[in-house]
């Protein structure tokens, strides 16, 4: 199998939204409601610091050369 880079975002989104989907779950479960104030706030501040970090991570790769895949990649 074939190795991919590591993408920050993605990892951070899935968490995200697996989150958001057991906190819904158990709380239908247990008869109680979800303070929907809150949730779309704080996965648009979530999605952001995965974003500035998946950007930090993108220039910090860059700056120190990246990896020999990213060299056959950017040569395809």
């Amino acid at each position: 199998m074939r190795k991919h880079r590591f993408d920050l975002y993605a990892l951070v989104a899935g968490g995200l939204f697996s989150t958001l989907a057991v906190v819904y779950l158990v709380a239908s479960l247990n008869d109680r409601e979800v303070n929907s104030r809150f949730v779309l706030p704080l996965a648009l501040i979530v999605l952001g610091a995965g974003g500035l970090g998946a950007a930090v991570l993108a220039a910090a790769r860059r700056n120190r050369g990246g990896s020999a895949d990213d060299a056959e990649r950017d040569a395809d």
